[in-house]
Protein backbone atom coordinates (compact mmCIF):
# COMPACT_ATOMS: atom_id res chain seq x y z
CA UNK A 1 0.00 0.00 0.00
CA UNK A 2 1.17 3.51 -0.72
CA UNK A 3 0.15 6.94 0.52
CA UNK A 4 -1.47 9.17 -2.10
CA UNK A 5 0.94 11.57 -3.79
CA UNK A 6 0.39 15.31 -4.05
CA UNK A 7 -0.38 14.91 -7.73
CA UNK A 8 -3.37 12.67 -7.01
CA UNK A 9 -6.76 14.29 -7.38
CA UNK A 10 -8.24 12.72 -4.26
CA UNK A 11 -8.73 14.69 -1.04
CA UNK A 12 -7.71 12.44 1.85
CA UNK A 13 -6.61 12.53 5.43
CA UNK A 14 -2.88 12.18 6.26
CA UNK A 15 -1.86 8.56 6.12
CA UNK A 16 -4.76 7.49 3.90
CA UNK A 17 -3.71 4.73 1.57
CA UNK A 18 -4.68 3.32 -1.78
CA UNK A 19 -5.98 -0.12 -0.87
CA UNK A 20 -5.54 -1.47 -4.40
CA UNK A 21 -1.78 -0.61 -4.56
CA UNK A 22 0.56 -3.58 -3.97
CA UNK A 23 2.37 -3.71 -0.60
CA UNK A 24 5.74 -1.99 -0.55
CA UNK A 25 8.63 -4.46 -0.64
CA UNK A 26 11.70 -4.22 1.57
CA UNK A 27 14.33 -2.20 -0.32
CA UNK A 28 11.71 -0.55 -2.57
CA UNK A 29 11.53 3.26 -2.67
CA UNK A 30 8.33 5.14 -3.39
CA UNK A 31 7.37 8.78 -3.80
CA UNK A 32 5.06 10.15 -1.14
CA UNK A 33 3.76 13.70 -0.81
CA UNK A 34 6.87 15.88 -0.82
CA UNK A 35 9.31 13.11 0.18
CA UNK A 36 10.54 9.62 -0.70
CA UNK A 37 10.17 6.51 1.45
CA UNK A 38 12.39 3.42 1.26
CA UNK A 39 11.14 0.46 3.28
CA UNK A 40 13.90 -1.18 5.35
CA UNK A 41 11.80 -3.46 7.58
CA UNK A 42 8.14 -4.44 7.61
CA UNK A 43 5.98 -3.45 10.55
CA UNK A 44 3.17 -5.34 12.30
CA UNK A 45 -0.60 -5.17 11.84
CA UNK A 46 -2.36 -2.73 9.54
CA UNK A 47 -2.94 0.42 11.61
CA UNK A 48 -0.91 3.59 11.12
CA UNK A 49 -0.80 6.75 13.28
CA UNK A 50 -2.69 9.94 12.47
CA UNK A 51 -1.81 13.58 13.00
CA UNK A 52 -2.27 14.57 16.67
CA UNK A 53 -1.27 11.06 17.82
CA UNK A 54 1.68 10.87 20.22
CA UNK A 55 4.41 8.75 18.57
CA UNK A 56 7.60 7.24 19.97
CA UNK A 57 10.41 6.69 17.45
CA UNK A 58 14.11 6.10 17.00
CA UNK A 59 15.46 8.63 14.48
CA UNK A 60 18.83 9.03 12.75
CA UNK A 61 19.40 12.07 10.48
CA UNK A 62 22.11 12.54 7.88
CA UNK A 63 22.91 14.49 4.73
CA UNK A 64 22.84 12.80 1.37
CA UNK A 65 26.65 12.49 1.44
CA UNK A 66 26.43 10.50 4.68
CA UNK A 67 27.40 13.28 7.11
CA UNK A 68 25.53 13.03 10.43
CA UNK A 69 22.80 15.60 10.98
CA UNK A 70 21.98 16.47 14.58
CA UNK A 71 21.79 13.89 17.34
CA UNK A 72 20.80 10.25 16.88
CA UNK A 73 18.41 8.67 19.36
CA UNK A 74 20.20 5.38 18.80
CA UNK A 75 23.38 6.83 20.29
CA UNK A 76 21.67 7.40 23.64
CA UNK A 77 19.07 4.61 23.25
CA UNK A 78 16.52 7.23 24.35
CA UNK A 79 13.62 7.24 21.88
CA UNK A 80 11.98 10.50 20.83
CA UNK A 81 8.32 11.10 21.76
CA UNK A 82 6.29 13.90 20.16
CA UNK A 83 2.86 14.75 18.73
CA UNK A 84 2.52 14.20 15.01
CA UNK A 85 1.96 17.55 13.37
CA UNK A 86 3.96 19.39 16.05
CA UNK A 87 7.35 17.76 15.42
CA UNK A 88 10.52 19.64 14.51
CA UNK A 89 10.50 18.13 11.00
CA UNK A 90 7.03 18.70 9.48
CA UNK A 91 7.79 16.85 6.26
CA UNK A 92 8.91 13.80 8.21
CA UNK A 93 5.65 13.80 10.20
CA UNK A 94 3.76 13.14 6.98
CA UNK A 95 5.97 10.14 6.27
CA UNK A 96 5.47 8.66 9.75
CA UNK A 97 1.69 8.59 9.17
CA UNK A 98 2.37 5.86 6.57
CA UNK A 99 4.23 3.57 9.00
CA UNK A 100 3.10 0.54 10.99
CA UNK A 101 4.28 -0.40 14.46
CA UNK A 102 7.83 -1.80 14.38
CA UNK A 103 8.45 -0.60 10.80
CA UNK A 104 11.81 0.90 9.79
CA UNK A 105 12.01 3.24 6.80
CA UNK A 106 14.44 5.70 5.21
CA UNK A 107 12.86 9.05 4.29
CA UNK A 108 14.51 11.45 1.83
CA UNK A 109 13.40 15.08 2.16
CA UNK A 110 14.04 17.79 -0.46
CA UNK A 111 16.53 20.62 0.06
CA UNK A 112 13.78 23.19 0.70
CA UNK A 113 12.56 21.34 3.77
CA UNK A 114 11.67 23.22 6.93
CA UNK A 115 12.70 22.66 10.55
CA UNK A 116 15.36 23.41 13.08
CA UNK A 117 17.09 20.09 12.45
CA UNK A 118 18.72 21.26 9.23
CA UNK A 119 18.00 25.00 9.21
CA UNK A 120 21.58 25.81 8.15
CA UNK A 121 21.66 23.15 5.46
CA UNK A 122 20.59 23.55 1.86
CA UNK A 123 21.23 19.88 1.05
CA UNK A 124 18.89 16.96 0.60
CA UNK A 125 18.56 15.18 3.96
CA UNK A 126 17.60 11.65 5.02
CA UNK A 127 16.07 10.22 8.20
CA UNK A 128 16.05 6.59 9.18
CA UNK A 129 13.00 6.13 11.40
CA UNK A 130 11.81 3.18 13.49
CA UNK A 131 8.24 3.55 14.74
CA UNK A 132 8.24 1.97 18.20
CA UNK A 133 4.69 2.80 19.29
CA UNK A 134 2.06 5.51 19.40
CA UNK A 135 -0.87 6.64 21.49
CA UNK A 136 -4.05 7.36 19.56
CA UNK A 137 -5.38 10.82 20.40
CA UNK A 138 -9.05 11.62 19.78
CA UNK A 139 -10.58 15.09 19.95
CA UNK A 140 -13.98 13.85 21.13
CA UNK A 141 -15.94 17.10 20.66
CA UNK A 142 -13.81 18.46 17.79
CA UNK A 143 -13.11 21.65 19.74
CA UNK A 144 -10.32 20.61 22.09
CA UNK A 145 -12.74 20.40 25.01
CA UNK A 146 -12.26 16.67 25.57
CA UNK A 147 -9.02 14.99 24.54
CA UNK A 148 -8.82 11.19 24.76
CA UNK A 149 -5.45 9.42 24.64
CA UNK A 150 -5.86 5.68 24.04
CA UNK A 151 -3.37 3.99 26.35
CA UNK A 152 -4.45 0.43 25.56
CA UNK A 153 -6.50 -0.64 22.57
CA UNK A 154 -9.69 -2.58 23.20
CA UNK A 155 -10.83 -5.73 21.42
CA UNK A 156 -13.07 -5.82 18.37
CA UNK A 157 -14.77 -2.92 16.64
CA UNK A 158 -18.08 -2.81 18.53
CA UNK A 159 -18.78 0.31 20.58
CA UNK A 160 -21.64 0.93 23.05
CA UNK A 161 -24.79 2.74 21.95
CA UNK A 162 -26.83 5.02 24.17
CA UNK A 163 -29.17 2.18 25.21
CA UNK A 164 -26.41 -0.22 26.30
CA UNK A 165 -25.42 -1.06 29.85
CA UNK A 166 -21.69 -0.52 30.48
CA UNK A 167 -19.23 -1.53 33.17
CA UNK A 168 -16.61 1.20 33.65
CA UNK A 169 -13.63 1.80 35.90
CA UNK A 170 -12.21 5.30 36.33
CA UNK A 171 -10.13 7.60 38.50
CA UNK A 172 -10.56 11.38 38.18
CA UNK A 173 -8.02 13.94 39.38
CA UNK A 174 -7.44 17.70 39.29
CA UNK A 175 -4.50 19.19 37.37
CA UNK A 176 -2.31 18.97 40.50
CA UNK A 177 -2.97 15.23 40.77
CA UNK A 178 -5.49 15.36 43.62
CA UNK A 179 -7.92 12.46 43.19
CA UNK A 180 -11.54 13.63 43.38
CA UNK A 181 -13.53 10.63 42.08
CA UNK A 182 -12.89 6.92 41.60
CA UNK A 183 -14.89 3.74 41.19
CA UNK A 184 -14.80 0.73 43.52
CA UNK A 185 -12.44 -2.07 42.49
CA UNK A 186 -14.99 -3.83 40.30
CA UNK A 187 -16.09 -0.65 38.55
CA UNK A 188 -19.55 0.86 38.21
CA UNK A 189 -22.39 -0.29 35.94
CA UNK A 190 -24.92 2.06 34.33
CA UNK A 191 -26.91 2.66 31.14
CA UNK A 192 -25.18 5.06 28.77
CA UNK A 193 -28.36 7.04 28.12
CA UNK A 194 -28.78 7.70 31.86
CA UNK A 195 -25.41 9.47 32.06
CA UNK A 196 -22.87 9.29 34.85
CA UNK A 197 -20.32 11.47 36.67
CA UNK A 198 -19.94 14.45 34.29
CA UNK A 199 -22.18 15.23 31.26
CA UNK A 200 -19.69 14.35 28.51
CA UNK A 201 -18.83 10.87 29.86
CA UNK A 202 -21.53 8.99 27.83
CA UNK A 203 -20.20 10.49 24.59
CA UNK A 204 -16.66 9.46 25.51
CA UNK A 205 -17.79 5.91 26.32
CA UNK A 206 -19.49 5.58 22.94
CA UNK A 207 -16.07 6.10 21.28
CA UNK A 208 -14.52 3.16 23.19
CA UNK A 209 -14.26 -0.58 22.51
CA UNK A 210 -14.34 -3.44 25.01
CA UNK A 211 -11.28 -3.43 27.26
CA UNK A 212 -10.03 -0.05 26.02
CA UNK A 213 -8.09 2.09 28.48
CA UNK A 214 -7.70 5.83 27.96
CA UNK A 215 -6.57 9.07 29.52
CA UNK A 216 -8.97 12.02 29.34
CA UNK A 217 -8.38 15.74 29.64
CA UNK A 218 -11.77 17.39 30.18
CA UNK A 219 -12.16 21.17 30.07
CA UNK A 220 -14.58 22.80 32.56
CA UNK A 221 -17.39 23.37 30.04
CA UNK A 222 -17.63 19.58 29.57
CA UNK A 223 -17.12 18.73 33.25
CA UNK A 224 -18.84 20.76 35.99
CA UNK A 225 -18.30 24.31 34.68
CA UNK A 226 -18.54 27.06 37.27
CA UNK A 227 -20.24 24.79 39.80
CA UNK A 228 -18.35 23.59 42.84
CA UNK A 229 -19.09 19.93 43.41
CA UNK A 230 -18.85 17.63 46.39
CA UNK A 231 -17.10 14.37 45.66
CA UNK A 232 -19.56 11.52 45.55
CA UNK A 233 -16.97 9.17 47.06
CA UNK A 234 -16.01 11.27 50.07
CA UNK A 235 -12.80 12.52 48.45
CA UNK A 236 -11.73 16.12 47.73
CA UNK A 237 -14.28 18.72 46.58
CA UNK A 238 -14.09 19.76 42.92
CA UNK A 239 -13.52 23.55 42.66
CA UNK A 240 -15.34 25.70 40.04
CA UNK A 241 -13.86 25.81 36.52
CA UNK A 242 -11.73 22.72 37.12
CA UNK A 243 -9.91 20.92 34.31
CA UNK A 244 -10.19 17.19 35.02
CA UNK A 245 -7.76 14.39 34.19
CA UNK A 246 -9.27 10.91 34.14
CA UNK A 247 -8.01 7.37 33.62
CA UNK A 248 -10.90 5.33 32.30
CA UNK A 249 -11.42 1.70 31.27
CA UNK A 250 -14.45 0.26 29.48
CA UNK A 251 -14.43 -3.16 31.13
CA UNK A 252 -17.42 -4.52 29.18
CA UNK A 253 -20.88 -3.68 27.95
CA UNK A 254 -24.18 -5.43 27.36
CA UNK A 255 -25.86 -4.42 24.10
CA UNK A 256 -29.49 -3.32 24.42
CA UNK A 257 -31.68 -3.68 21.31
CA UNK A 258 -34.79 -1.55 20.73
CA UNK A 259 -36.82 -4.43 19.28
CA UNK A 260 -40.01 -2.57 18.33
CA UNK A 261 -38.46 0.82 17.57
CA UNK A 262 -40.58 2.61 20.18
CA UNK A 263 -38.52 1.55 23.24
CA UNK A 264 -41.41 -0.56 24.53
CA UNK A 265 -39.59 -3.86 24.00
CA UNK A 266 -35.90 -3.72 24.97
CA UNK A 267 -33.56 -6.70 24.75
CA UNK A 268 -30.36 -6.64 26.83
CA UNK A 269 -27.94 -9.32 25.64
CA UNK A 270 -26.30 -11.15 28.55
CA UNK A 271 -24.58 -13.79 26.44
CA UNK A 272 -23.87 -13.59 22.72
CA UNK A 273 -25.31 -16.37 20.58
CA UNK A 274 -23.66 -18.53 17.95
CA UNK A 275 -23.20 -17.69 14.28
CA UNK A 276 -24.86 -14.94 12.28
CA UNK A 277 -28.45 -16.21 11.91
CA UNK A 278 -31.42 -15.28 14.08
CA UNK A 279 -34.69 -17.14 14.47
CA UNK A 280 -36.71 -14.56 12.52
CA UNK A 281 -40.37 -15.03 11.54
CA UNK A 282 -42.08 -18.42 11.19
CA UNK A 283 -39.24 -20.22 12.98
CA UNK A 284 -39.91 -23.16 15.30
CA UNK A 285 -38.11 -22.07 18.49
CA UNK A 286 -37.26 -23.76 21.78
CA UNK A 287 -36.56 -21.42 24.70
CA UNK A 288 -36.16 -21.55 28.45
CA UNK A 289 -37.20 -18.50 30.46
CA UNK A 290 -38.16 -16.93 33.75
CA UNK A 291 -40.95 -14.31 33.58
CA UNK A 292 -41.14 -11.65 36.30
CA UNK A 293 -42.87 -8.46 37.28
CA UNK A 294 -40.67 -5.39 37.72
CA UNK A 295 -40.46 -6.04 41.47
CA UNK A 296 -38.97 -9.47 40.82
CA UNK A 297 -42.12 -11.54 41.43
CA UNK A 298 -41.88 -14.64 39.21
CA UNK A 299 -45.19 -15.46 37.51
CA UNK A 300 -44.02 -18.12 35.03
CA UNK A 301 -40.96 -20.30 34.65
CA UNK A 302 -39.65 -22.75 32.04
CA UNK A 303 -36.04 -23.51 32.92
CA UNK A 304 -33.98 -26.36 31.46
CA UNK A 305 -33.66 -29.21 33.95
CA UNK A 306 -36.60 -27.95 36.00
CA UNK A 307 -39.54 -27.60 33.64
CA UNK A 308 -40.22 -28.42 30.02
CA UNK A 309 -38.79 -25.69 27.73
CA UNK A 310 -41.30 -23.70 25.73
CA UNK A 311 -41.70 -24.43 22.03
CA UNK A 312 -43.62 -22.17 19.68
CA UNK A 313 -43.61 -20.73 16.16
CA UNK A 314 -42.71 -17.07 15.92
CA UNK A 315 -45.19 -14.60 14.43
CA UNK A 316 -48.11 -16.92 15.15
CA UNK A 317 -49.40 -15.11 18.28
CA UNK A 318 -48.71 -18.17 20.43
CA UNK A 319 -47.04 -15.98 23.10
CA UNK A 320 -47.30 -12.29 24.03
CA UNK A 321 -46.24 -9.94 21.23
CA UNK A 322 -43.18 -8.50 22.98
CA UNK A 323 -41.71 -11.94 23.70
CA UNK A 324 -42.53 -13.09 20.16
CA UNK A 325 -40.81 -10.10 18.54
CA UNK A 326 -37.73 -10.30 20.78
CA UNK A 327 -37.20 -14.06 20.42
CA UNK A 328 -37.30 -13.65 16.64
CA UNK A 329 -34.11 -11.53 16.92
CA UNK A 330 -32.15 -14.08 18.98
CA UNK A 331 -29.34 -16.40 17.92
CA UNK A 332 -28.89 -19.98 19.08
CA UNK A 333 -27.32 -20.00 22.56
CA UNK A 334 -28.09 -16.33 23.18
CA UNK A 335 -29.34 -15.25 26.58
CA UNK A 336 -31.09 -11.93 27.09
CA UNK A 337 -33.20 -9.89 29.48
CA UNK A 338 -36.34 -8.66 27.68
CA UNK A 339 -38.25 -5.72 29.20
CA UNK A 340 -41.79 -5.46 27.83
CA UNK A 341 -44.28 -2.60 28.10
CA UNK A 342 -47.97 -3.51 28.77
CA UNK A 343 -48.85 -2.61 25.14
CA UNK A 344 -46.78 -5.62 24.05
CA UNK A 345 -47.52 -7.80 27.10
CA UNK A 346 -50.91 -8.34 28.80
CA UNK A 347 -52.37 -4.86 28.37
CA UNK A 348 -54.74 -3.47 30.99
CA UNK A 349 -56.28 -6.75 32.08
CA UNK A 350 -55.44 -8.97 35.03
CA UNK A 351 -53.91 -12.29 33.97
CA UNK A 352 -53.48 -15.42 36.11
CA UNK A 353 -50.30 -17.31 35.23
CA UNK A 354 -48.70 -20.45 36.69
CA UNK A 355 -46.98 -18.89 39.71
CA UNK A 356 -48.60 -15.48 40.25
CA UNK A 357 -51.15 -13.00 38.99
CA UNK A 358 -50.06 -10.28 36.55
CA UNK A 359 -51.86 -7.06 37.56
CA UNK A 360 -53.39 -4.81 34.88
CA UNK A 361 -50.96 -2.47 33.09
CA UNK A 362 -47.86 -4.35 34.24
CA UNK A 363 -44.41 -4.06 32.71
CA UNK A 364 -42.93 -7.55 32.58
CA UNK A 365 -39.38 -8.88 32.33
CA UNK A 366 -38.30 -12.14 30.69
CA UNK A 367 -34.91 -13.77 31.24
CA UNK A 368 -34.73 -15.87 28.05
CA UNK A 369 -32.25 -18.34 26.60
CA UNK A 370 -32.56 -19.51 23.00
CA UNK A 371 -31.94 -23.27 23.13
CA UNK A 372 -32.58 -23.99 19.47
CA UNK A 373 -34.59 -22.94 16.45
CA UNK A 374 -35.45 -24.30 13.03
CA UNK A 375 -35.95 -21.63 10.42
CA UNK A 376 -38.39 -22.04 7.58
CA UNK A 377 -36.56 -22.64 4.33
CA UNK A 378 -36.07 -19.60 2.10
CA UNK A 379 -37.56 -19.63 -1.43
CA UNK A 380 -34.14 -20.16 -3.03
CA UNK A 381 -33.71 -23.36 -0.98
CA UNK A 382 -36.82 -24.96 -2.50
CA UNK A 383 -37.63 -26.47 -5.89
CA UNK A 384 -40.56 -25.14 -7.90
CA UNK A 385 -43.04 -27.74 -6.62
CA UNK A 386 -42.12 -27.01 -3.01
CA UNK A 387 -42.46 -23.27 -3.57
CA UNK A 388 -46.03 -23.71 -4.82
CA UNK A 389 -46.88 -25.99 -1.89
CA UNK A 390 -45.53 -23.52 0.69
CA UNK A 391 -47.27 -20.58 -1.00
CA UNK A 392 -50.57 -22.48 -1.06
CA UNK A 393 -50.22 -23.33 2.65
CA UNK A 394 -49.50 -19.70 3.56
CA UNK A 395 -52.47 -18.54 1.51
CA UNK A 396 -54.76 -20.92 3.42
CA UNK A 397 -53.31 -19.71 6.73
CA UNK A 398 -54.08 -16.18 5.58
CA UNK A 399 -57.66 -17.16 4.75
CA UNK A 400 -58.16 -18.57 8.26
CA UNK A 401 -56.81 -15.37 9.79
CA UNK A 402 -59.01 -13.23 7.53
CA UNK A 403 -62.14 -15.13 8.55
CA UNK A 404 -61.13 -14.62 12.17
CA UNK A 405 -60.88 -10.86 11.63
CA UNK A 406 -57.08 -10.70 11.99
CA UNK A 407 -56.58 -8.72 8.78
CA UNK A 408 -53.07 -7.47 9.51
CA UNK A 409 -51.60 -10.94 10.03
CA UNK A 410 -53.65 -12.29 7.15
CA UNK A 411 -52.19 -9.68 4.82
CA UNK A 412 -48.70 -10.62 5.99
CA UNK A 413 -49.38 -14.28 5.17
CA UNK A 414 -50.49 -13.36 1.65
CA UNK A 415 -47.33 -11.28 1.19
CA UNK A 416 -45.19 -14.21 2.37
CA UNK A 417 -46.96 -16.52 -0.06
CA UNK A 418 -46.19 -14.19 -2.98
CA UNK A 419 -42.51 -14.15 -1.97
CA UNK A 420 -42.36 -17.85 -2.90
CA UNK A 421 -43.94 -17.21 -6.31
CA UNK A 422 -41.62 -14.63 -7.87
CA UNK A 423 -41.38 -14.86 -11.63
CA UNK A 424 -37.70 -15.83 -11.68
CA UNK A 425 -37.81 -18.43 -14.44
CA UNK A 426 -37.66 -21.40 -12.06
CA UNK A 427 -41.18 -22.61 -12.93
CA UNK A 428 -42.12 -24.79 -15.88
CA UNK A 429 -45.08 -23.89 -18.10
CA UNK A 430 -47.81 -25.66 -16.11
CA UNK A 431 -46.22 -24.67 -12.79
CA UNK A 432 -46.01 -21.05 -13.93
CA UNK A 433 -49.77 -21.07 -14.55
CA UNK A 434 -50.33 -22.36 -11.01
CA UNK A 435 -47.95 -19.77 -9.59
CA UNK A 436 -49.61 -16.92 -11.49
CA UNK A 437 -53.06 -18.00 -10.30
CA UNK A 438 -51.83 -18.16 -6.70
CA UNK A 439 -50.17 -14.76 -6.95
CA UNK A 440 -53.35 -13.17 -8.31
CA UNK A 441 -55.41 -14.78 -5.57
CA UNK A 442 -53.01 -13.56 -2.84
CA UNK A 443 -52.94 -10.04 -4.28
CA UNK A 444 -56.73 -9.89 -4.34
CA UNK A 445 -56.99 -11.21 -0.80
CA UNK A 446 -54.30 -8.76 0.28
CA UNK A 447 -56.35 -5.95 -1.28
CA UNK A 448 -59.39 -7.11 0.72
CA UNK A 449 -57.26 -6.92 3.88
CA UNK A 450 -56.05 -3.44 2.93
CA UNK A 451 -59.65 -2.25 2.54
CA UNK A 452 -60.48 -3.60 6.00
CA UNK A 453 -57.44 -1.83 7.41
CA UNK A 454 -58.30 1.46 5.63
CA UNK A 455 -55.07 1.20 3.62
CA UNK A 456 -56.72 2.35 0.40
CA UNK A 457 -53.52 3.19 -1.46
CA UNK A 458 -52.27 -0.33 -0.67
CA UNK A 459 -55.48 -1.84 -2.04
CA UNK A 460 -55.17 0.23 -5.24
CA UNK A 461 -51.58 -0.94 -5.73
CA UNK A 462 -52.41 -4.64 -5.26
CA UNK A 463 -55.43 -4.49 -7.59
CA UNK A 464 -53.32 -2.74 -10.22
CA UNK A 465 -50.77 -5.59 -9.98
CA UNK A 466 -53.58 -8.07 -10.63
CA UNK A 467 -54.79 -6.10 -13.66
CA UNK A 468 -51.25 -6.10 -15.07
CA UNK A 469 -51.54 -9.90 -15.22
CA UNK A 470 -55.31 -10.28 -15.86
CA UNK A 471 -56.60 -7.12 -17.52
CA UNK A 472 -60.28 -8.12 -17.18
CA UNK A 473 -60.31 -9.31 -13.56
CA UNK A 474 -63.70 -8.22 -12.19
CA UNK A 475 -62.70 -8.53 -8.51
CA UNK A 476 -59.68 -6.31 -9.07
CA UNK A 477 -61.84 -3.63 -10.75
CA UNK A 478 -64.43 -3.97 -7.98
CA UNK A 479 -61.98 -3.65 -5.07
CA UNK A 480 -60.00 -0.88 -6.70
CA UNK A 481 -63.26 1.01 -7.28
CA UNK A 482 -64.05 0.59 -3.57
CA UNK A 483 -60.67 2.09 -2.70
CA UNK A 484 -61.13 4.97 -5.16
CA UNK A 485 -64.53 5.76 -3.63
CA UNK A 486 -63.01 5.87 -0.13
CA UNK A 487 -60.32 8.28 -1.34
CA UNK A 488 -62.94 10.49 -3.02
CA UNK A 489 -61.74 9.76 -6.57
CA UNK A 490 -65.22 9.16 -8.03
CA UNK A 491 -64.14 9.54 -11.65
CA UNK A 492 -61.63 6.65 -11.52
CA UNK A 493 -64.08 4.58 -9.48
CA UNK A 494 -66.71 5.05 -12.22
CA UNK A 495 -64.19 3.95 -14.88
CA UNK A 496 -63.38 0.73 -12.99
CA UNK A 497 -67.07 -0.04 -12.36
CA UNK A 498 -67.90 0.33 -16.04
CA UNK A 499 -64.99 -1.93 -17.03
CA UNK A 500 -66.16 -4.55 -14.50
CA UNK A 501 -69.71 -4.47 -15.90
CA UNK A 502 -68.37 -4.90 -19.44
CA UNK A 503 -66.62 -8.08 -18.29
CA UNK A 504 -69.57 -9.27 -16.16
CA UNK A 505 -72.80 -7.31 -16.87
CA UNK A 506 -74.84 -9.21 -14.27
CA UNK A 507 -72.43 -8.93 -11.35
CA UNK A 508 -74.60 -8.05 -8.37
CA UNK A 509 -71.83 -6.65 -6.14
CA UNK A 510 -70.61 -4.31 -8.88
CA UNK A 511 -74.14 -3.06 -9.52
CA UNK A 512 -74.59 -2.33 -5.81
CA UNK A 513 -71.38 -0.32 -5.66
CA UNK A 514 -72.38 1.50 -8.86
CA UNK A 515 -75.62 2.53 -7.18
CA UNK A 516 -73.69 3.67 -4.13
CA UNK A 517 -71.32 5.72 -6.31
CA UNK A 518 -74.24 7.42 -8.09
CA UNK A 519 -75.78 8.41 -4.75
CA UNK A 520 -72.43 9.70 -3.47
CA UNK A 521 -71.90 11.66 -6.67
CA UNK A 522 -75.41 13.14 -6.45
CA UNK A 523 -74.83 14.16 -2.82
CA UNK A 524 -71.53 15.73 -3.79
CA UNK A 525 -73.15 17.63 -6.67
CA UNK A 526 -75.83 19.00 -4.31
CA UNK A 527 -73.23 20.00 -1.79
CA UNK A 528 -71.13 21.70 -4.46
CA UNK A 529 -74.19 23.48 -5.87
CA UNK A 530 -75.11 24.80 -2.43
CA UNK A 531 -71.52 25.90 -1.87
CA UNK A 532 -71.45 27.78 -5.17
CA UNK A 533 -74.86 29.31 -4.43
CA UNK A 534 -73.64 30.59 -1.07
CA UNK A 535 -70.48 31.91 -2.67
CA UNK A 536 -72.52 33.72 -5.37
CA UNK A 537 -74.94 35.05 -2.76
CA UNK A 538 -72.08 36.37 -0.66
CA UNK A 539 -70.49 37.91 -3.72
CA UNK A 540 -73.82 39.61 -4.70
CA UNK A 541 -74.32 40.84 -1.16
CA UNK A 542 -70.76 42.10 -1.03
CA UNK A 543 -71.24 43.89 -4.37
CA UNK A 544 -74.47 45.55 -3.17
CA UNK A 545 -72.78 46.66 0.04
CA UNK A 546 -69.84 48.02 -1.91
CA UNK A 547 -72.15 50.04 -4.21
CA UNK A 548 -73.99 51.52 -1.20
CA UNK A 549 -70.69 52.36 0.45
CA UNK A 550 -69.46 54.11 -2.70
CA UNK A 551 -72.73 56.13 -2.90
CA UNK A 552 -72.40 57.26 0.73
CA UNK A 553 -68.76 58.21 0.18
CA UNK A 554 -69.76 60.18 -2.96
CA UNK A 555 -72.51 62.10 -1.05
CA UNK A 556 -70.05 62.87 1.75
CA UNK A 557 -67.49 64.21 -0.73
CA UNK A 558 -70.16 66.40 -2.43
CA UNK A 559 -71.25 67.82 0.94
CA UNK A 560 -67.63 68.56 1.85
CA UNK A 561 -67.08 70.23 -1.53
CA UNK A 562 -70.25 72.32 -1.06
CA UNK A 563 -69.20 73.49 2.39
CA UNK A 564 -65.76 74.35 1.10
CA UNK A 565 -67.29 76.43 -1.78
CA UNK A 566 -69.44 78.34 0.74
CA UNK A 567 -66.35 79.07 2.84
CA UNK A 568 -64.47 80.21 -0.25
CA UNK A 569 -67.41 82.46 -1.30
CA UNK A 570 -67.54 84.11 2.13
CA UNK A 571 -63.82 84.60 2.04
CA UNK A 572 -63.97 86.10 -1.44
CA UNK A 573 -66.75 88.51 -0.50
CA UNK A 574 -64.63 89.83 2.35
CA UNK A 575 -61.82 90.77 0.05
CA UNK A 576 -62.13 94.27 -1.41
Amino acid sequence: MVVLSSEDEFDEEPGEVIESAPPQRVGEERQLRGLKKKLLRHGHGWETPNFNDVVTVHRVGKLLDGAALGSSTRDTDQPLTFTLGNGDVPGLDRGITSMKKGEVALFTLPADGEGDVWRDSDSVVQFEVELLSWIRVVDVCKDGGVIKKIVEQGSGNDRPSDLDEVLVKYQVALVDGTVVEETPGGGVEFYVKDGHLFPILPKVIMTMTRGEKAELIVQPQYAFGETERDSGTGLCRIPPNSVLHANIELVSFKPVINVTGDSKVLKKILKEGEGAFTANEDAHVTVSFTAMLEDGTVFEKRRTGEEQPLEFITDEEQVIVGLDRAVATMKKGERAIISIHPDYAFGNVEVRRDLAIVPPGSNVVYDVEMLDFIKEKAPWELNSKEKIEVAGRKKEEGNVLFKGGNYLRAKKKYEQAVDFLSDDGSFGYSEQKQADALRVSCWLNGAACSLKLNDFSGAIKLCSQVLDVEFCNVKAFYRRAQAYIETGDFLLADVDIKKALVADPQNREVKIIQKKLKQLQADKDKKDAKLYENMFSCKTKDSSTAIKRLKVEKDERENEDGAKMEEDTVADSAVI
